[in-house]
């Protein structure tokens, strides 16, 4: 059965399956190829039902291997199977269940991900901790300083004004904030739902002593109150969900002062509105989606804010995945040895097939800078580019 879907469907690229039988057959001629050794035949069936699910679920209990990489075999398998899209009435109310997330089930769903121990996310992120996408000005440049970059970039795009009031929605562990806390005359208020990231964030704060500067709340962002000259969240969007976009959009308009700016980055869509996938949600960032410019633009004009830029990332979070898997490896050992062979095959495929998709699927990351009022703003993004002086008299390229 299995070898007659795979002769259909693998059209580009090159597919070696070393069966559990010892028999060993090739589909499709070219690059990319990739090497599936399948241990367990009794998968078989589960994989043809639903692929986009079963893949990441039988990797995780050992039934097959990717002898040559799970990256390669994940871009074969891309290229090839085509994933459920939305449109049926049975689709469009899957998503809108999928991505109930209340302020009761955000701190759930956040807790599955985000409270695991601090330890782990150490073993695979720069040593600031950054948990989003980082900024590669050239792809050999080192995991820390793309996330430099991606700091700095952000700072210039900000640019508040001396003594200004920076809000920071989804602030993880509190790198960017203090990085702009350390960086600028200013107050910098994080949010995050994670007790374990509040945790690690505050005691990153009175080890450098920045407690003056940066407060951390463990908070929803639709609970929080306050007049910011400044708004910016970074990978948190992607955890909102499309039914509480225009609640996400009041609250950051209520929060900005009338000249006040904002920046969202986050993860999205460069072609329509899709469905994420089965795998990821149930395992990895339940209640997560990512969406097309489509399904976040008209919310941001129905909330009287204007869009003043957006720019698009591409590549970038192929790069940065890129770089945590060969962290991830390089420690293998270490996360079997304390949690087990099947956390780690999770994680291992979760990083792999987010990858894959900014490789070659049509995911991005999109900078949308958000105003109350177009006044005051530059005509042209040079000052995010150009070089500038640093404290010591060096120069610095954004």
């Amino acid at each position: 059965m299995l070898e007659k879907v795979l002769a259909d469907t693998i059209k580009i690229g090159s597919l070696t399956v070393k069966y559990a039988s010892g028999e060993t057959e090739r589909y499709g001629e070219g690059p990319p190829h990739a090497v599936w050794a399948i241990n367990d035949r009794s998968i078989i069936r589960r994989l043809i039902r639903n692929p986009w699910f079963e893949l990441g679920q039988t990797y995780m209990e050992g039934a097959w291997d990717a002898p040559k990489g799970l990256a390669p075999l994940l871009e074969v398998f891309l290229r090839n199977i085509p994933e459920e899209t939305p449109g049926s009435i049975v689709t469009t109310l899957k998503r809108q269940l999928e991505q109930a997330n209340s302020v009761h089930r955000s701190k759930r769903h956040i807790a599955q991900h985000y409270d695991l121990d601090e330890s782990l996310f150490r073993i695979f992120l720069d040593r600031e901790m950054h948990y989003s996408c980082a900024y590669f000005q050239n792809p050999k440049s080192s995991l820390e300083d793309a996330q430099l970059a991606k700091c700095e970039l952000i700072l210039r795009k900000l640019s508040p004004p001396p003594g200004g009031r920076i809000l920071d929605i989804g602030c993880g562990w509190g790198g960017l904030a203090l990085y702009l806390a350390a960086h600028l005359d200013c107050q910098v208020t994080g949010l995050t739902l994670s007790r374990e990231q509040h945790r690690v964030a505050q005691a990153r704060a009175r080890e450098r002593g920045l407690s003056h500067r940066v407060e951390f709340r463990l908070e929803d962002y639709r609970e929080h109150q306050g007049l910011y000259d400044r708004v910016v969240s970074v990978g948190m969007f992607e955890h909102v969900g499309v039914p509480y976009y225009e609640a996400f959009f009041t609250r950051m308009r209520d929060n900005l002062r009338p000249q006040g700016q904002a920046l969202l980055h986050h993860i999205g869509r460069s072609g329509a509105p899709g469905l994420t996938n089965p795998w990821i949600r149930h395992y990895i960032f339940p209640g997560g989606y990512n969406p097309a410019l489509s399904e976040v633009v008209p919310v941001i004009e129905k909330t009287g804010l204007k869009i003043a830029d957006i720019e698009v990332l591409k590549f970038h979070y192929q790069y940065t995945l890129r770089e945590w898997q060969k962290r991830f490896q390089a420690r293998r050992a270490e996360v079997v040895r304390r949690w087990d062979e099947s956390f780690a095959r999770m994680w291992e495929f979760y990083l792999a097939a987010c990858e894959v998709a900014f490789g070659i699927g049509d995911l991005v990351v999109f900078h949308i800078q958000i105003v109350r009022s177009l006044e005051g703003l530059p005509m042209t993004r040079d000052s995010w580019y150009r070089e500038r002086k640093t404290e010591d008299g060096l120069a610095e390229q954004a």
